[in-house]
């Protein structure tokens, strides 16, 4: 069977550092921290009292306001940047075989702040179970990609895909097979979170996944840097619209990439810790050049999971340098995660974005908040720490880990290689 060809028409951000595309970019080069004060809720008793969160963001300046209502925040995210996302791509909707266009959303958690209202609410009363109709609708994790599929008619796959902090690249996957073995056309998907909440923020720190440094909350997500203390919780969306290549070239789309293969591995090792020797991490990236059909030395950059963990940055560190060899030392790595946060499951869409505007505009943005290298890990590669960096950039790899060991990489690559 021969496999078609997928490319990328369209994309959607909404991050805490820009609430569209462009806006996510120019900060992203410029090398803005996302972290601030918590502003959704009083977080003096807890551990950790500042986040990722979406600035100047009003769901109801972009959705209905009775229908906002119905919507976790996760759910409007989702609605914002696949709006923009399919926007972008510019169907022609009288024309658009909608029974060939699809929805595969991913999410690590869904809506949790539904959730934690609807006890908070039921424990306040006198256990009469009084609850929102709307409570399950909008809870669920599938359900961002049913309001996607509802406002624009497609009736082709859709799903969700949940894998902790790896949902967005597994759902960028499943859809881009979905395509290539000729199932659908167009796929809308990405993914999105609205952790920041009591619960989450009560539950990671629980963890000790956190960092916890208050008084700077601007330079707190430091991957790769010695002193890192643990992760700053994002929030936001990325999506994008894969679309098979033949019927892009013929309705004239604008072709960013080509999406060029996708690995998947697990760890098979702990909960949450990552393999030591991050096993996991370099099976999923030789999956991924596997299934592009490429080499190691093929590949220009890597948008790392990175998160700002000691064990994690460490692995991954350990995990490149195996499968690029020597290769790595030449090769542009990267966590805009120093910038963004870590969007949870939202966290694969958005890297995965970072990664073709990267190659779409050579330059590489850069791993800030670096201030003193870890004897641990090899300090030859090139984080591009502090600074972005012009590069040509013709094929680029993005990983994410999530709890549980899931591990997925999903590779991008100029349309003309």
């Amino acid at each position: 069977m021969v496999l078609k060809r997928v490319v990328v028409t369209g994309l959607g951000a909404l991050t805490p550092i820009g609430n569209n595309v462009q806006e996510y970019w120019n900060a992203l080069i410029n090398g803005v921290s996302g972290a601030a004060p918590i502003t959704y809720f009083d977080p003096a008793k807890f551990r950790t009292h500042f986040a990722c969160e979406l600035k100047n963001f009003n769901a109801e300046d972009f959705l209905d306001r009775k229908e906002a209502r119905k919507m976790d925040r996760y759910a409007q995210y989702a609605m914002v940047a696949s709006e923009e996302a399919v926007t972008d791509a510019g169907f022609d909707f009288e024309k658009l075989d909608k029974d060939r266009a699809g929805v595969i959303w991913g999410s690590g958690i869904g809506g949790l702040e539904t959730f934690q209202i609807e006890m908070l609410n039921f424990a306040a009363g006198d256990g009469t179970p009084k609850f929102n109709p709307f409570f399950i609708p909008k809870m669920i994790s599938d359900i961002a990609c049913g309001h996607i599929s509802i406002k624009y008619g497609f009736r082709g796959p859709n799903f969700a895909t949940v894998s902790a902090c790896a949902s967005s690249t597994n759902a960028i996957i499943d859809a881009f097979n979905y395509i290539r073995l000729g199932h659908a056309d167009v796929m809308v998907t990405g993914g999105s979170e609205a952790a920041v909440t009591i619960a989450g923020m009560g539950g990671f720190n629980a963890m000790h996944a956190l960092s916890t440094r208050n008084n700077d909350p601007k330079t707190a997500s430091r991957p790769m840097d010695k002193d890192r203390d643990g992760f700053v919780l994002g929030e936001g969306a990325g999506a994008l619209i894969l679309e098979e290549y033949e019927h892009a070239i013929a309705r004239g789309a604008t072709i960013y990439c080509e999406i060029g293969g996708g690995g998947m591995s697990a760890d098979a090792y702990h909960i949450t810790a990552p393999h030591p020797d991050g096993l996991g991490a370099k099976n999923v990236m030789l999956n991924c050049l596997r299934d592009a059909g490429l080499k190691p030395t093929d590949v220009d950059g890597v948008n790392m999971h990175g998160t700002s963990t000691p064990l994690g940055d460490l692995a991954e560190s350990k995990a490149i340098t195996h499968v690029f060899g020597e290769h790595a030392y030449t090769m542009n790595l990267n966590s805009t995660k120093s910038m963004t946060g870590h969007l949870l499951g939202a966290a694969g869409a958005v890297e995965t974005i970072s990664s073709i505007l990267s190659m779409k505009y050579g330059i590489v943005p850069p791993t800030i908040n670096h201030f003193t290298d870890d004897e641990n890990i090899d300090h030859k590669l090139n984080f591009t720490f502090n600074v972005a960096q012009k590069r040509e950039m013709n094929v680029v790899m993005s990983n994410t880990f999530g709890f549980g060991g899931h591990n997925a990489c999903v590779l991008v690559k100029k349309l003309d290689l």
